[in-house]
């Protein structure tokens, strides 16, 4: 349907229209017989036709892409995350479109031939299919031409070529023969003597999926921050972009000292990051909680705690663990801190989707109707939205609450609070659901991230607070040098152009 969007059925589109089944069958039969021998095409075809099921219901219901990066955000989802996924219609796809052609396929038989014969035969089968690839392109070449340049991203919606691709172009970035070696950086950090006074104490709130056009301190028509509105001090960054569209990958590279354009998978599980540095300060306790999936191999040399589990956290219920659980206990660890700067970073769970009903308890179900299954379609978008925004209204107490906790310690510490989404969000709009689209295509309700941060007294009375540049554009790419520069760290490694609380730029 998508290449009918950009294709419209006329006189003069027919022939190559009605050409592209035809190629995309024989590109998918030419991948097939590559790979298929006696023995391996049956596994190769069940496999294939299992995972093409799964993909076609997700691109089919929420209008996501399944690429690299979708394949290892899903590879690093828990099973609790997953399972706010299943439906019955996906279960229908599966038996349907899956298992079903499947035993098909187990139940038909192979004729037996020599291993001379099956080897012309698969040569014939690569020429036959060439041909038909190479002829049908050639016939309609002006419009392959402007297919393959101007509509780059409809070949996304090839099932299964491209999952297929995805898959091998995984593989190629997160796999090499040689051991990993983390490439140390920022070793040369110390803190600046000359600013010494309190120690620091800083939570860093990692958040999840929050667009900046529903966030209501950004003048969102509904009041999805009433708390946050009353609270004096709040610092609203209005104009902040993610790095990625999914949290596998933006919260490593927020984290990184590369940006958007530079970070690549392989060069964030190889080099330190802003964590690394602070602990090379020898000065900084560093504490990461947990209540998403998990770091996303961020927090891998720093003390990190799981709290998606009534193990450690003391407030959930209904199977739901609630992120102000990651507040209890920490008094605790501050004191165990002696004089030292602390940072401690709370990983949310937030407004991880589809299941937005479940992210708040029922006390924040402001805005109704909502959405209560994670089969978006079948719900109004104003249904989706009042969930959605629900949830903010969760994160919204969630902050107050941190804010409340640091206040305690306004005597003994220069205190902070640093929130940032690690992505957005679509709701619906032009029928796109959730995140994780690439980046290039990706509308800007997935880009587009609530941001804010507070200071306590102490911390005020050393940051030019009312100089900061809230409407300023920034990204992700300013959370490795800020946090060097709250925390005082002078290393090679900062650059005080891209600290958003340097007003000196």
């Amino acid at each position: 349907m998508n290449i009918l969007n950009v294709y419209q059925w006329t006189e003069s589109n027919r022939g190559f229209l009605l050409s592209i089944p035809i190629v995309l069958f024989a590109i998918i039969a030419l991948v097939f017989t590559l790979v298929s021998f006696r023995w391996t095409l049956k596994p190769i075809l069940i496999v294939s036709l299992i995972i093409s099921s799964l993909t076609a219901y997700f691109m089919n219901t929420y209008n996501i892409v399944v690429d690299d990066s979708m394949i290892r955000n899903t590879l690093q989802t828990d099973f609790k995350e997953s399972t706010d996924l299943f439906s019955y219609k996906q279960l229908l796809y599966f038996i349907f479109m899956g298992v079903l052609p499947a035993y098909f396929v187990y139940k038909i038989p192979l004729k037996q031939r020599t291993l001379k014969q099956s080897f012309l035969d698969k040569i014939k089968q690569i020429f036959i299919l060439l041909f038909i690839i190479i002829f049908t392109v050639f016939i309609f070449s002006k419009y392959y031409t402007s297919f393959a340049r101007e509509h780059k991203s409809l070949r996304y919606s090839a099932n299964p070529v491209y999952w297929i691709y995805s898959v091998g172009n995984y593989i190629y970035k997160t796999f090499n023969s040689a051991p990993l070696v983390v490439k140390a950086i920022g070793t040369d950090a110390t803190i600046d003597s000359s600013k010494k006074s309190l120690p620091k104490l800083v939570i860093m709130i990692v958040g999840e999926a929050l667009r900046a056009d529903h966030f209501g301190l950004n003048g969102y028509s509904r009041e999805t921050t009433p708390k946050l509105k009353k609270e004096k001090g709040i610092l609203n960054f209005s104009n902040v972009y993610s790095c990625g569209t999914s949290t596998a990958e933006s919260v490593p590279c927020m984290f990184s000292i590369f940006d958007r354009e530079n970070y690549s998978y392989k060069k964030g599980i190889s080099h330190e990051n802003v964590l690394d540095v602070l602990k090379h300060t020898g000065e900084v306790s560093l504490l990461w909680r947990d209540n998403n999936s998990d770091s996303k191999g961020v927090a891998l040399r720093i003390p990190y705690e799981y709290y998606k589990s009534p193990v450690n956290n003391t407030k959930c219920q209904d199977g739901e663990c609630r992120d102000e659980g990651m507040l209890v206990g920490l008094d605790r660890y501050i004191h165990e801190q002696k004089n030292k700067d602390i940072l401690i970073i709370l990983h949310q769970m937030g407004n991880h989707g589809p299941a937005y009903y479940k992210r708040y308890p029922k006390a924040f179900e402001k805005f109704t109707p909502v959405c209560e299954t994670n089969q978006l379609e079948k719900c109004t978008q104003q249904e989706i939205s009042n969930a959605y925004d629900n949830a903010i209204l969760y994160t919204d107490d969630f902050l107050i609450k941190t804010i409340n906790f640091l206040k305690k310690y306004a005597k003994t510490h220069q205190t902070a609070m640093f929130y940032m989404s690690d992505h957005g969000e679509s709701l619906g709009e032009n029928g796109i659901y959730l995140h994780g689209l690439p980046y290039f295509m990706a509308p800007d309700a997935q880009k587009h991230i609530a941001a804010l941060a507070w200071f306590g007294p102490q911390m005020q009375k050393r940051l030019p607070v009312k100089q900061i540049h809230l409407d300023t554009y920034y990204s992700h790419d300013n959370l490795f040098h800020t946090l060097l520069g709250i925390f005082d760290v002078k290393t090679k490694v900062y650059d005080e152009k891209l600290d958003m609380m340097n007003v000196h730029k």
